[in-house]
């Protein structure tokens, strides 16, 4: 541990020095040797430390959002070399050098507070150890050692013995049941993170290995956190409990206001966008614009969840625009459909065409003779409109007498009446 410590010392005296200045303001209130002071000044240096990173954290949100503009490249990369993974993993690592994107991009905010962690661990060794480092002087390093939070030391770990527990003041069952407790807090904390992460914010019509990745880390980090978790003073614990509190409520803010298109959180999204547009009739949020822009500029290429989007705003006289407003589409105006086009809705209906009845043989036989008030007929054509001296339609059908026998003599037949044909005798 003195080697990652050396490693680290360049950064062990701001963060000593950062720890002192919040107990001198949080001692002045519940007093400079109590848990809390001590407590609250670890707590502050996290919020500060995450404040400092949040510009690390809008470029991850940005590299995510790179990725997710080459999900149907990469849905292309699976579909054409799916029997064979190796060129499959070339093809996806060429795509990321190609787009400049990273999929590791994720780990950037951890891999940034890794150098406070190690050196909040390094000035907590040695308080526990009573040793001075960075500006924690003796007067600072005995009150630190008095300090306890619900019972155990700020300084003790899960696997001391009862002799140095007692050192500090405290009762072994009390550092391990506190321990204990903020190691689950801690690792179910971090679960749920990722859980989140990968069952909400998650497109899940592409599956990538970076997908299989996060996925691993998921049961990965919590394990890993539950078994060095032991190893850790409780002032570390209280540190790394409260960071991963901060992440998980940072990721459901973006999860719930900026979701990852294809998501289940998009869906959740644009199902109350919608509602809230269709009852105000307008958007408000810089935010919302930005996501109803790239809406529509996507076009034929939009998701499930866009097309339905684009749909009830259509079906509710409403018409999202390129700029990312929505306005009332008029009676012929052009909206925007589900496949991108633009479709002019029209004012009136057309009246519905009839499709005439069917006639009975006897009718076709008969020459089309339709009964009176029949509705298939024309209804341009008034009666006032016939002319006067055209015959009814029944007289101009009726049949000639000597019809049938005519056509008879015409097929050669016999006139009169036929002899019956005799059965053949055989």
């Amino acid at each position: 541990m003195d080697t990652i410590a050396s490693l680290f010392s360049f950064i062990t005296t701001p963060v000593s020095w950062v720890i002192v200045q919040f107990h001198s303001v949080y001692g002045k209130i519940f007093g400079p040797d109590t848990g809390w002071a001590w407590g609250l000044s670890i707590v502050s240096l996290v919020i500060l430390i995450r404040i400092c990173l949040v510009p690390l954290f809008v470029k991850q949100i940005k590299a995510t959002r790179a990725m997710q503009t080459l999900q149907p490249e990469m849905k292309k990369i699976q579909e054409r070399y799916k029997n064979d993974k190796q060129r499959q993993s070339e093809e996806m690592m060429k795509l990321y050098k190609e787009s400049g994107t990273n999929p590791l991009s994720s780990c950037l905010p951890i891999l940034a507070q890794s150098p406070f962690f190690f050196a909040l661990y390094h000035v907590l060794n040695g308080i526990a150890t009573g040793k001075t480092i960075g500006v924690i002087n003796e007067p600072l390093l005995a009150s630190a050692r008095k300090a306890h939070i619900f019972g155990a030391p700020l300084a003790a770990k899960f696997t001391d013995s009862a002799d140095k527990v007692a050192q500090l003041g405290a009762s072994l069952t009390d550092v391990r049941v506190v321990t204990a407790v903020m190691i689950v807090l801690m690792s179910a904390s971090q679960f749920y993170t990722q859980r989140q992460l990968m069952t909400k914010n998650v497109d899940t019509t592409v599956k990538t290995p970076f997908m299989q990745q996060q996925k691993m880390l998921m049961y990965v980090f919590p394990v890993m956190f539950a078994v060095f978790g032991i190893n850790f003073p409780v002032g570390v614990l209280v540190y790394w409990l409260t960071t991963n509190v901060w992440t998980m409520g940072q990721q459901m803010y973006v999860i719930h206001n900026n979701p990852t298109p294809g998501s289940k959180a998009q869906a959740a999204y644009l199902e109350r966008l919608a509602n809230h547009v269709t009852h105000h009739g307008k958007i408000r949020r810089r935010s919302e614009k930005a996501i109803v822009k790239a809406i529509v500029a996507k076009g034929r290429d939009r998701n499930e969840f866009e097309r339905k989007f684009i749909n009830g705003l259509n079906k509710a006289g409403l018409a999202a625009q390129t700029d990312g407003t929505v306005v009332k589409s008029e009676s012929a105006a052009a909206v925007q459909t589900e496949d991108g086009t633009t479709a002019a809705t029209a004012t009136a209906t057309a009246p519905r065409r009839q499709q005439p009845k069917r006639q009975s043989k006897a009718q076709r036989q008969s020459g089309g003779a339709k009964p009176a008030g029949d509705a298939t007929s024309s209804p341009s054509l008034s009666k006032s409109d016939e002319p006067q001296d055209a015959p009814p339609a029944a007289e101009k059908a009726a049949p000639k007498p000597g019809n049938g026998t005519r056509s008879k003599a015409q097929s050669g037949q016999r006139k009169g009446p036929q002899r019956p044909k005799s059965p053949s005798k055989k």
